[in-house]
């Protein structure tokens, strides 16, 4: 199971939310690159780099941060965060994105998002499928959308969709633990979904039930943070999986 930590940005800085609520903002770092640099000395090869600013806006807004970071460090990128347009991948991947994450545009915009799945392939298109209470959010996690969180995986699944990061919006960012029986829904409803679980994670300990579980790669934030999971317990979990 991949390991993934997430830089949120706002402002260009390197920020966490509590369950998306953008008043509760708490900045960690001026310096994305800095914090992106140290993941990497310890080991890192992916990172979830997520752009909280062009949630909100509907267009992308912090590709610079991209820029420097995919330009500085050997990371792998995928980036999420208010991607609409045609014109916004472009921007992405020619800052320097290994990944796109398409949330809002996948419920709002079906069209869309099944041509990037085409012109891109399913490598390079991850569905963001962001829920609360099983309903799939919308606009930065500001609006809740009619969608059924498993249906609407399954419906991207028969159009070729194969990485899945799924949020619980409750979970996230409140180091309480992730979303393991979604999870284990979703891994039992599909078939071929690489699952990439993000939301909740607090202790070191999750991770390996959630490798168990069949999840392809985990997303890391706050615990990092906070410092409740140590980057030596990150570089040992990789060195030994």
């Amino acid at each position: 199971m991949r390991i993934i930590p997430a830089i949120d940005i706002i402002e260009g800085k390197c920020v966490r939310l509590s369950k998306g609520d953008y008043n509760t903002k708490k900045i960690y770092n001026e310096n994305p690159l800095e914090v992106a640099k140290m993941f990497e000395a310890h080991g890192i090869k992916h990172l979830h780099l997520v752009d909280l600013d062009g949630a909100k806006a509907s267009h992308i807004v912090n590709y610079k941060v991209l820029e420097s970071i995919a330009s500085k460090t050997n990371l792998s990128i995928d980036f999420g965060g208010g991607l609409k347009s045609n014109e916004d991948l472009k921007i992405a991947f020619e800052s320097g994105a290994n990944q796109i994450t398409g949330g809002s545009i996948a419920v709002k915009n079906p069209t869309i998002f099944k041509k990037w799945l085409q012109k891109y392939g399913s490598d390079k298109i991850i569905l963001g499928a962001d829920a609360n209470n099983e309903k799939v959010a919308v606009s930065g996690w500001l609006e809740e959308s009619e969608e059924e969180l498993v249906p609407f995986i399954q419906s991207y699944e028969k159009e070729g969709v194969s990485y899945v990061i799924c949020t619980d919006i409750s979970k996230d960012g409140m180091l309480q633990g992730p979303s393991f029986k979604l999870y284990e829904k979703i891994l039992k409803e599909t078939e071929n979904i690489k699952l990439i679980a993000s939301g909740g994670i607090s202790t070191f300990d999750e991770l390996p039930k959630l490798a168990e579980m069949g999840c392809e790669g985990t997303i890391v934030g706050k615990a990092i943070y906070e410092e409740r999971i140590s980057m030596k317990q990150l570089e040992n979990f990789i060195l030994n999986n």
